[in-house]
């Protein structure tokens, strides 16, 4: 990757605050895109896009009151192959897209009766699900444990290797000449009425043609931005673990899932476990708790969980909004542009928001997919507060704790 400052010492066209993988997938289509481009991020594929379990699952995540992100949610599922192929080829490694489908399973009665739920809700939306008999679950995953009852398939729902998702994007941005700045970001700086760069820890100023504030669950909280241009997120907590099995024998080839929570085998063997849904502020604490609930919950599920290695417990900070979508687009200060809110869908939605941004920066024209989630949409001076994230985890929720 790039450390240097670029050879000629001018301005870049953009400057991304925020090295996660929006950040950086928008730095590197906007490389591609032939404008030149730095990052600015203390740790660069850290934070939020280091502890996801990298579910692709706009069918088994939806929410009642979220058609218009379902929408956005499953063009960003259709990109995903062509995404990643693309990002292969340009950094020479796999992200570890795996059409694994997601199978929602039901412990007990009541469980079973919010899985049915759920898929009435699903088949209005005219996705496609499938629902499957006890047996038919155990058919799919021998793993299971004998008392589920039940289940939905949502085979279109995917999964991608989100560590390895971050080391393609450092390295295809590095190749395309995107410059990365490890520092902090202290503050945007403003000349007249237009975002002029950024000031970092130091003291030290980056000047820019246009700033994207793309920091995640920091995002609200940057000094120097106007408060009409302050984007409303804030952090949402979630606690994963991350076991091993062996390669030749995988606990499940699904993405499985209960209520209150998930498991995401990868296919070497490892397996992620997932995940609170918790406000706790900027805590990145890891609690015995959460992880006695997540195994418990895990092994009820899948009984062989229990045989596994434990060997990461992980902490990580989604970026809510009031209602749960992500801000995309101009952000009310000339020269600031924003991307970012996704909460539970930050990596699938990569690389549509990506393509927007990168596009927005190109041509200066919103795209019509990404239009409806304008950060206009919320008033500094009367920004509501709406449905929190992880409230209303009923029929069209599966859950407390399964978020991605």
């Amino acid at each position: 990757m790039n450390d240097q400052a670029h050879a000629s010492g001018a301005a870049p066209d953009v400057l991304v605050v925020g090295g996660g993988v929006i950040g950086l997938a928008i730095a590197w289509r906007g490389a591609l895109a032939g404008l030149t481009v730095a990052v600015v991020d203390a740790a660069p594929g850290g934070g939020a896009s280091w502890a996801a379990a990298g579910m692709l699952a706009p069918v088994t995540e939806v929410h009642y009151g979220e058609e218009a992100l379902l929408r956005l949610n499953l063009a960003a599922a259709r990109r995903w192959p062509g995404f990643a192929g693309e990002l292969e080829d340009a950094a020479g490694s796999q992200v570890g897209y795996r059409r694994s489908g997601t199978l929602t399973v039901a412990r007990d009665g009541d469980d079973l009766a919010a899985v049915e739920e759920l898929l009435r809700f699903q088949a209005e939306l005219g996705l496609e699900v499938e629902r499957l008999r006890s047996r038919e679950c155990r058919q799919a995953e021998p793993g299971l444990a004998p008392s589920v009852r039940g289940g939905v398939l949502a085979a279109g729902d995917h999964q991608v290797d989100n560590r390895a998702l971050v080391r393609c994007l450092l390295t295809a941005a590095g190749r395309a000449g995107v410059e990365v700045r490890r520092s902090r970001v202290a503050a945007l700086v403003t000349r007249g009425d237009r975002a002029s760069g950024v000031e970092l820890e130091d003291g030290g100023v980056l000047e820019a043609g246009t700033v994207v504030l793309a920091a995640g669950c920091w995002s609200g909280s940057l000094r120097g931005v106007p408060p009409q241009a302050l984007p409303p997120v804030r952090p949402v907590k979630g606690q994963l673990l991350h076991l091993r099995g062996p390669q030749e024998a995988p606990l499940c080839r699904h993405n499985v899932r209960g209520l209150d929570v998930y498991v995401v085998p990868r296919a070497d063997g490892r397996v992620v476990v997932g995940a609170t849904v918790e406000d706790q502020g900027f805590d990145t604490t890891v609690t015995a708790g959460a992880v006695y609930e997540l195994l418990r919950d895990a092994v009820e599920l899948l009984p062989d969980v229990s045989e596994l290695e434990l060997t990461e417990t992980v902490a990580g900070l989604r970026p809510g909004s009031p209602d749960n979508a992500p801000l995309l687009g101009p952000s009310g200060l000339d020269g600031l542009v924003v991307a970012t809110g996704h909460y539970r869908n930050g990596i699938l939605l990569t690389p549509v928001t990506a393509d927007a941004i990168a596009g927005l920066l190109a041509d200066g024209r919103v795209p019509e997919l990404v239009a409806p989630f304008s950060p206009g949409r919320f008033s500094q001076a009367a920004a509501p507060i709406g449905k929190q994230p992880g409230e209303g985890a009923a029929a069209g929720s599966p859950g407390r704790k399964s978020t991605a």
